[in-house]
């Protein structure tokens, strides 16, 4: 397990899918804005569940959140895009409605910079997010990361289109930090 301050990011298991489903992805206000794909009604159990990890690509590393304090499901977060000729990804977390707004998604994010550049050796990493998701935009320049770009009206989101914006964070600027690693 990866350990921050508050949180830490360990394998997924099965018993925290049922969990994240009914939290996370059966939440359709909060999933259609944290997901580019639409919602689709997909049952717990079924393969197509997204949160299942079996048989995932090299591309994609997923992660339980687990609170320190307690040992309980926080959300999970992903390291995605992996893209190791380019020495890139994405990063994503979402947390369970009764862990959000107590400072958890920083830690997560610096977590999950860890684990990018330290462990996987990543030269870059990226934040796509809305552009009027405060706490993501919080947690992203706590952990160092620029933004970089707002793409006007490039999400589809409950019916109209909104702004993203992109935040990024390479692996020099990470260690540089009095914080990194």
């Amino acid at each position: 397990m990866l350990r921050g301050e508050k949180v830490g990011l360990r394998a997924r298991e099965q018993a925290d899918l049922s969990v994240l489903m009914a939290e996370l992805y059966n939440d359709m206000e909060t999933r259609v804005r944290a997901d580019s794909r639409p919602w689709l009604p997909i049952p717990a159990d079924s393969k197509q569940a997204p949160y299942v990890v079996d048989d995932l690509p090299d591309t994609v590393a997923c992660f339980s959140v687990v609170e320190l304090n307690g040992g309980e499901l926080a959300g999970e977060a992903v390291l995605w895009g992996i893209d190791m000729h380019n020495r890139s990804a994405h990063l994503g977390l979402s947390l369970r409605p009764a862990f959000r707004g107590s400072g958890l998604s920083a830690d997560v994010v610096a977590l999950l910079c860890h684990y990018g550049f330290v462990i996987r050796g990543l030269h870059r990493l990226q934040i796509d997010t809305l552009a009027d998701n405060e706490p993501m935009r919080r947690a992203a320049r706590s952990a160092g990361f620029e933004l970089e770009a707002t793409l006007r009206e490039a999400a589809w989101v409950a019916g109209e289109f909104v702004d993203e914006v992109v935040f990024g964070l390479l692996a020099a600027d990470y260690q540089a930090r009095p914080t990194a690693g």
